[in-house]
């Protein structure tokens, strides 16, 4: 599978009439070589491909790396690719400008000063947007974990615990199935933090009356999944349960209009033309989804100025969400892969309210 990305990597490189390609994003790295230490970068040619890294992972390297030509170094890798390549000097090297810094650029063009240096955009990230069936499959299996951990969850769950700990349960929860770890840092809201879309779990306890809402993913063979459920404390208000009602139909109505060719953004209106209705889409702050897969954050987008148009085989997730301030949230999120006919769920927890 690797040969195969890198080949689909250099016809598009010589579409872009570039000799090298730098790639210093470790997650980019880790989908075209294999390797998951914290510290690499490889410098892909016509005819070769280097990996960089240092002493500390000098063994984990030579077992997981087997497409690559391998340098062990203290130091700047990136420097360290271009002394070891053979490009010529007026050599065109594409790097991925947004993930380097402007002092670590600053050295690379000391290295070669007479390289022509291009900064790309989306080159490795288009690529990677459309998954493979092994690539799926391995995505299929942490939601499958994530399922699990939400019904144990349920199970747990009781006023009194504070946000934080039902954050480290769901962390030990998910690697005791079998995940690498989370995809993200857990988000558990509870009441009125529930505005918060991206609350960080804090000391303050679940109280009855109240909804939570329990944000997670995990990691398995390198790939993500991310779901979340709103559920509800015993009886809350009409208002919480109008909220959710509008969340829950906006939710679906995204689901089925997602399929390949559709432009991401009419995912996002039709979505958000439902929360309309209803008098909610003011408290919508946030995109309807976004691609998930060896990073928790992929394209496409599925924003109201998105320029994406979904493709069959991309994995992206429906996530809108109300956050009345002083009241509190609700966020319903699904992973699901693009067919030509509509989607392929992925997260399968159910999504009628759940009283606990």
């Amino acid at each position: 599978m690797t040969g195969t990305r890198l080949e689909a990597l250099r016809h598009t490189m010589r579409s872009s009439r570039l000799d090298a390609l730098l790639i210093t994003h470790l997650p980019h790295v880790r989908y075209l070589t294999g390797f998951s230490g914290s510290n690499a970068a490889c410098l892909l040619t016509q005819g070769s491909l280097w990996l960089g890294t240092d002493p500390r992972y000098a063994t984990q390297v030579e077992e997981e790396v087997h497409e690559a030509r391998i340098i062990v170094v203290h130091g700047p890798l990136g420097m360290a690719l271009l002394r070891r390549s053979r490009l010529g000097r007026r050599a065109r090297i594409g790097y991925e400008r947004f993930r380097v810094s402007t002092g670590s650029f600053d050295q690379l063009r000391s290295v070669r000063p007479g390289t022509i240096w291009r900064g790309i955009d989306g080159l490795v990230d288009d690529l990677i947007s459309v998954k493979s069936d092994e690539e799926i499959a391995a995505i299929r299996a942490a939601a499958k974990i994530t399922d699990k951990v939400f019904s144990e969850l349920l199970q747990w769950i009781r006023p009194g615990m504070r946000e934080a700990d039902v954050v480290a349960e769901i962390s030990y929860r998910q690697r005791r199935l079998g995940a690498e770890g989370d995809a993200f840092e857990p988000i558990v809201a509870s009441g009125v933090r529930g505005a918060l879309p991206h609350a960080r779990a804090t000391s303050k306890r679940l109280r009855r009356g109240e909804m939570v809402t329990l944000d997670f993913g995990c990691v398995v063979d390198g790939y993500c999944s991310d779901m979340t459920r709103t559920v509800a404390l015993g009886r809350i208000s009409p208002q919480l349960r109008s909220m959710y009602d509008a969340v829950l139909a906006a939710q679906l109505s995204g689901l089925m209009a997602v399929r390949a060719g559709v432009p991401a953004r009419a995912v996002d209106a039709i979505s958000r033309a439902v929360l309309k209705q209803r008098k909610l889409h003011r408290w919508f702050r946030h995109s309807l989804g976004h691609g998930l897969g060896i990073e928790v954050h992929e394209v496409p987008r599925l924003a109201p100025r998105s320029g994406d148009t979904l493709q069959e085989g991309q994995v992206v997730t429906v996530e809108p969400g109300v956050y009345l301030p002083g009241v509190g949230g609700v966020r319903i999120e699904d992973d699901v892969v693009v067919t030509r006919s509509g989607v392929e769920l992925l997260t399968h927890s159910s999504k009628d309210l759940i009283v606990l």
